[in-house]
This record gives structure tokens, C-alpha cells and sequence, in this order.
């Protein structure tokens, strides 16, 4: 009997010595909290190791298309983009013959398509992206039938359901092609608010990015600026020691008013060479103070200009310069940086697209207005109120520069909780520039619907919406668009 055990011990022990698992070791969790905190060339090190020590843990593949993604995704290289590309089918063949009773298989597949998705974003590859969606939401869907109760995959399903509800008119293509697709803000909010009470008392590797996602939800779709501050503070994110966690509190504090502690957490955010480079922070912190009038706001606009080797945000940020200068009262100045804005960069982004178009109609922008757009982008509302109340409608000649006047002035008096005049303003603002290419009009239309929200006007608050899915503006159309679905999705669950 001895010689029997032995002989199907001797049969069994190759598939003993090659069984493929995913184990979030400690090496392959030490690797992936270096690439989250973009220290990408020692994960790379540690995945060089993990492939020596663990060869048959399948999450390697997923550590290592984590630096591919941050990779691309931060340098905007096409080269770079072409050539790393061809790592994702070798990935997803690996895992794909790995355990396939594993919830971990279909998540990982998933998961890295998902990432390639908002890679192609970049270089406007928008049909293979949404082709990318639809194959990870197929799979993260089955995934749940078969493993209801395994987290990271409602981490996913959880934005993607919130997203899905919110896709503009003109992306309906997208939405025809995302046959998997259905969900709600609703729904995506409940995935992820069950998500982050697991995390409560247990060492949830994804953990910071759930924080993250949630905080974003709660921004973009609930339009509820002071729960994603609180989420993102009370998050395990270190902007001290860790950039990528610098960008997104300071991105979430400049989209809410708190331009002083974003100013805060980009000034003594880590710059060490250990870190990948992230030229955009330079950006931030040049818009932040200029949101404050800070004169010394090119310095970092123009690091940016000269560190950044991708293609977003170039135009803008010359045009950023060109603002700058114009506050200051040199002419000259701003025209010497328009001109270079429509020379440079490219026309990927809504917001270089803008820049573009003010660069090729010479026509100036009020210094004036200019100076009350900024202090209110940084949520110094009582500084933009005297800044634009001094001035009057009967200051400005053209249509644009007046509807502008209206339009800006009733965003400052709705921040300032002066609801009924905020109305009165944007209504003008919607009255007379609707035809105009500028997007006034429509995030007029926009701001009305979510002061009718607040105040509990249900059938008014949609008719706004709606009033801004009518207006078609030259600029920020989709974005727009896409937040009053946002507004209609939450009035109607």
C-alpha cells in the first residue's frame, strides 16, 4: 500500500509544483503599493522579483499592467502607448488559462481591460475603449452571478453602474455598443458604500482606491462637495509622501472651493526622483494661484510647458500665461503667449480646444470679468462679488461679454446662497445666449436645475436639465451634457 501512496504522490507532485494561483503575497503587495504611490521603477524591481520567486502567481500580470497604465497614462506618449500595448494580450492569456473557479480570474481580466479602456481615452481611441468596457462589464457581471460576496469586483461594477446612467446624447453610439451596460447613480452608490464598510477592520487591498471612486461619486454625480472632502481627508491617502494622492485631494479641493489647501497640499507634496514624474502638479499649482491673482502662477505653468513631453494641456496652459499677463495689465505679454497657444499643442481636450479658438478670434478678454471668473474658480466668492458687482451690464458692449456678466454673477450669488437672484441672473444668461457658441447658457441651464434640486422643486429642477440637453454649445458640450443626465438620473431613482 505504501508503494501505491507513494507512486500517486509521485503522479500528483508536477501538478503540485505548477499549480497557477492569485496570492496577494507580501512581495506582490509590496509591489503594487509602490506603483500606487508611483514609485514605478522599484515596482518594477519587485514584479522582476515576484516573477523569479512566485512564477505562478497570476497577480503579478495585474501589478505590472498597474505601471503600464500609470505609464501611459502620465506621459501621453503614442509611442510608448503602441509599444506597452502589446504586454496587455500576453497578460490576459496568462490568466485566462489560470484557475478559472477563481473569482479573481474574471476580475483580473476585467480590471486590465479597464484600464486599457482609459488609456485609449488619451489618444481618442474611443471605439476600441467603449469595446474594452463592454467585454469587462460582461465579465465583472458574471463575475457577481457566480461570486456575489467578492468585493473588488463591486468596487468596479460600483462607478461603472453610476457612469453608465450619465453618457451624453452624442456618445449614444457608445451606450448601443455597452450591451452589458445598465445601472444607476443609485446602485453604483450602494456597491461602493458596501465595499468601504468591509474595509472597516480588515486589510482590503483596494482599500485607497474605493476611498477614491466613492469620493468622485459623490463629486460628480451626487453634487455633494462637502461628503468627497470628508471621504478623501478620511482616506488612508498621504499627499506628504505620495503624489498620486497630492493630485486627487488637491483635484477635488480646487473643484470645490478649497483653493487655499490645494495650493497647501501641491506646495509640500513629495518631488523626489524616486517618483515617476508628474508634470501635470505643476499645472495645479499654477492654476490654484492664479486663482488667487498670485502673479508668480506662469513660473509653473511654464515648468509644465517645458517638462511635459504628452499632448493635453499645452494650449491651455499658454493661455494661462496669456491670462496672467493680462490681469497685470501687460497687453503685450498676453498677446506674445496666445500666439505661441495657437502654434502649440494639440486639440485632444475641450479645454485646449477653447484656448485654441480664443487664440484664432483676437479677440481679447475682459480683464475685468476675467478677474471674477478666477476668484470664483478658486471659491473666493465674496472677493469675486465686489469684483463683478462694480462693474454692471451696462460695462460691457457685446452679447458674449454680457451674458457672461450674467452668468458669472449668478454662479457667485448661487454659491453665496442668494438663490432667488442667482435665478434671476442665469435665466438672462440662458435667454440671451443660447445661440452663442460659448457655454454660458448651458451650464446657466445647469446651475438652475441643481438650485431647483436643493430647494426641492422637482419638476422645475428637470426642466432646466432638460432646458440644458437643448442648448448645443461649441464648448464643454459633453461634459455639460453629461451632468444634467446626471441631475435627471438622480430625480428620477
Amino acid at each position: 500500500m505504501r508503494q501505491i501512496g507513494l507512486f500517486f504522490t509521485l503522479l500528483l507532485l508536477p501538478t503540485f509544483l505548477t499549480a497557477q494561483s492569485y496570492e496577494w503575497s507580501p512581495l506582490a503587495r509590496k509591489a503594487f503599493d509602490k506603483v500606487l504611490e508611483l514609485r514605478l521603477v522599484e515596482a518594477k524591481s519587485l514584479c522582476e522579483d515576484l516573477a523569479q520567486q512566485e512564477p505562478k502567481n497570476l497577480i503579478r500580470h495585474h501589478v505590472e499592467n498597474y505601471i503600464d497604465f500609470f505609464t501611459v497614462f502620465l506621459n501621453e506618449d503614442r509611442a510608448e502607448f503602441d509599444r506597452l500595448e502589446a504586454n496587455k494580450e500576453k497578460r490576459l492569456d496568462a490568466i485566462e488559462r489560470g484557475p478559472s473557479d477563481s473569482p479573481w480570474q474574471r476580475y483580473l481580466l476585467a480590471d486590465i481591460r479597464l484600464q486599457w479602456a482609459l488609456a485609449r481615452l488619451k489618444f481618442e481611441e474611443y471605439g476600441t475603449a467603449f469595446f474594452e468596457v463592454n467585454k469587462a462589464f460582461k465579465l465583472l457581471e458574471r463575475n457577481q452571478k457566480l461570486h456575489p460576496y467578492f468585493m473588488p469586483n463591486k468596487k468596479d461594477l460600483g462607478i461603472l453602474h453610476a457612469i453608465v446612467g450619465t453618457i451624453p446624447d452624442n456618445y449614444k453610439w457608445a451606450v448601443e455598443w455597452l450591451s452589458a451596460a445598465e445601472g444607476t447613480i443609485q446602485q453604483g452608490q450602494e456597491e461602493l458604500e458596501e465595499v468601504l464598510a468591509y474595509c472597516e477592520g480588515r486589510d482590503f487591498i483596494f482599500e485607497t482606491e474605493t476611498y477614491v471612486l466613492y469620493g468622485y461619486l459623490m463629486l460628480h454625480f451626487r453634487k455633494n462637495s462637502e461628503r468627497a472632502w470628508e471621504v478623501i481627508k478620511n482616506s488612508p491617502l498621504d499627499a506628504r509622501s505620495n503624489p498620486l494622492a497630492a493630485f486627487i485631494q488637491a483635484n477635488i479641493g480646487m473643484r470645490i472651493g478649497k483653493n487655499d489647501e490645494a495650493i497647501q497640499i501641491l506646495q509640500h507634496r513629495p518631488k523626489s526622483r524616486a517618483f515617476h514624474p508628474f508634470p501635470y502638479l505643476e499645472f495645479m499649482h499654477g492654476t490654484a494661484l492664479q486663482r488667487k491673482l498670485d502673479p508668480q502662477a506662469s513660473i509653473y505653468f511654464q515648468r509644465y510647458i517645458d517638462r511635459f513631453t504628452g499632448q493635453n494641456f499645452i494650449k491651455e496652459a499658454y493661455q494661462k500665461m496669456a491670462w496672467s499677463a493680462l490681469i497685470q495689465g501687460d497687453l503685450a505679454g498676453y498677446q506674445l503667449h496666445m500666439q505661441s497657444c495657437s502654434q502649440r499643442g494639440y486639440l485632444l481636450t475641450g479645454s485646449d480646444e477653447s484656448a485654441q479658438r480664443e487664440a484664432e478670434s483676437g479677440l481679447i478678454p475682459n480683464a475685468d470679468l476675467l478677474k471674477g471668473r478666477l476668484l470664483f474658480d478658486g471659491g473666493y466668492y465674496q472677493q469675486a462679488h465686489q469684483q463683478l458687482s462694480l462693474l454692471g451690464e451696462n460695462h460691457f458692449h457685446s452679447d458674449t461679454e454680457k451674458v457672461e456678466y450674467w452668468y458669472r454673477l449668478g454662479r457667485v450669488q448661487q454659491e453665496r446662497k442668494q438663490h432667488q437672484e442667482a435665478l434671476k441672473l442665469l435665466q438672462k444668461a440662458i435667454d440671451k445666449g443660447r445661440e452663442l457658441p460659448e457655454y454660458y447658457a448651458c451650464r446657466a441651464a445647469l446651475e438652475a436645475g441643481h438650485i431647483y434640486e436643493l430647494m426641492g422643486q422637482r419638476s422645475k429642477a428637470k426642466e432646466y436639465f432638460n432646458t440644458c440637453l437643448d442648448i448645443k454649445p461649441a464648448e464643454h458640450r459633453s461634459a455639460l451634457h453629461q451632468a444634467a443626465k446626471a441631475g435627471l438620473n438622480r430625480l428620477s431613482s
